[in-house]
């Protein structure tokens, strides 16, 4: 994982979209297919990723949106050298916290946090803000609990922390993610890609 200045965990250095462990590519494709399902459906033509990381979606997206895409996250080196390799016309990068946006009301059609909300202190706070700034869609996905955490135990992982990966702050059950994301808009999907939650929101 990586570490920003103020010693924030910012990302993982794992690289789990390129990985070659045949596990890791069989639960990632899962993932990816999932997401993709969601994004077809949410079809936005501008989109805020909130906690952008490496900008691998990020870039992906920007390159079938002709509006603006915008990635945000964390001031660290290691992201920003990742920046550099994936740009796009329609597409930029900005570093700041999710917990108060410097943009307008439905400014973007689409919001995302994919793999974040387990991180941020204020989990109600930063989806708050991605459902004001965000005019039709929320896409968001954490590590399904308790089963992410029996996971890590059973190969052996963070076992000091009962199987918690360094950095996880928050922990949802479906249910539990359901019924935050219900505060902020009608979750219209409700998807499990092992070992993950994945919702589709409507706002506005």
């Amino acid at each position: 994982m990586t570490v920003d200045r103020e010693g924030t965990v910012t990302g993982n250095t794992y690289d789990k979209y390129g990985s070659a462990n045949p596990v890791v590519k069989r639960l990632m494709a899962g993932f990816e297919r999932t997401l993709e399902e969601l994004f077809r459906r949410a079809s936005p033509s501008s989109l805020l990723d909130v906690g952008c990381g490496e900008g691998v979606l990020t870039h992906q997206w920007a390159q079938r949106i002709d509006g603006r895409v915008v990635g945000i996250d964390l001031d660290d080196p290691q992201l920003h050298a990742e920046w550099k390799g994936r740009q796009c016309p329609n597409l930029e990068y900005m570093v700041m916290k999710a917990e108060n946006l410097p943009f307008a009301d439905d400014e973007f059609e689409v919001a995302t946090a994919i793999e974040v909300l387990e991180h941020v202190p204020d989990p109600e706070h930063t989806v708050s803000e991605m459902a004001r700034v965000a005019s039709k869609h929320l896409i968001v996905s954490v590590p399904r609990e308790p089963l992410w955490r029996g996971l890590n135990m059973a190969r052996g992982a963070y076992l000091r922390d009962l199987g918690n990966t360094p950095g996880h702050v928050n922990h949802w059950s479906k249910r539990g993610f359901v019924q935050l994301l219900e505060r902020y808009g009608t979750v219209e999907e409700a998807r499990s890609p092992f070992p993950w939650t994945m919702l589709l929101v409507r706002v506005g």
